[in-house]
């Protein structure tokens, strides 16, 4: 079988030795609104090198972007009631890791909050809340779990290299909002 590079196609006149996996991509950011555009821009950057298609950076990077705002928001852990007034022992921080699968790329990111990610019942006019709906919609699959080496979680999904044609532009004949336009709407707004 020959090797497959990140996007999933057989890599030309390679050998299974001679082939080298991209390394996994690991960026620590400290938790401040600022990370999550630098998440996005590493995001893209790293897998136009691995040579992922498109239409999949484009998923990858409103997933990312989603991703690392709730991280950022969870990144310190609450403190204890009776503490009113109390400054925060210091800032925290969220660690975004990509690394290539057969069949797309995995995007990760942690942050030290324990609770794990419940998606909240928003309703139209709501300004946050749907960030696990477009999650859900524009990955592959999706999860969570608690590492043992640091007390918080990892928040994980999977982006197929051909993402699932929900996620796509609208047809010209409607106007309905696909979760991709929808996802470049809420990141554009958080860009402001």
């Amino acid at each position: 079988m020959a090797p497959r590079t990140p996007s999933g196609h057989a890599a030309e006149g390679a050998t299974h030795m001679s082939q080298v996996q991209p390394p996994i991509s690991e960026l620590t950011l400290a938790a401040t609104p600022n990370a999550v555009s630098w998440a996005r821009r590493h995001t893209v950057d790293v897998l136009q090198r691995w040579r992922f298609p498109a239409e999949g950076i484009e998923v990858a990077r409103l997933l990312v972007s989603e991703l690392t705002t709730n991280a950022i928001q969870h990144a310190c852990p609450d403190v204890p009631s009776g503490t009113a007034g109390t400054e925060p022992a210091g800032l925290g921080t969220v660690v975004l890791r990509l690394w290539p699968t057969v069949s797309g790329v995995v995007v990760s990111v942690s942050d030290s909050n324990p609770r794990p990610p419940v998606p909240r019942a928003s309703d139209e006019s709501a300004t946050g809340g749907r960030g696990l709906l477009l999650t859900e919609v524009m990955s592959g699959r999706w999860g969570y779990f608690h590492p043992r080496e640091h007390p918080g979680k990892i928040v994980w999904v999977e982006v197929p290299t051909q993402p699932r044609a929900e996620t796509s532009e609208p047809s010209a004949g409607g106007p309905e909002t696909s979760p991709l336009m929808m996802g470049r709407v809420l990141t554009a707004l958080r860009d402001l």
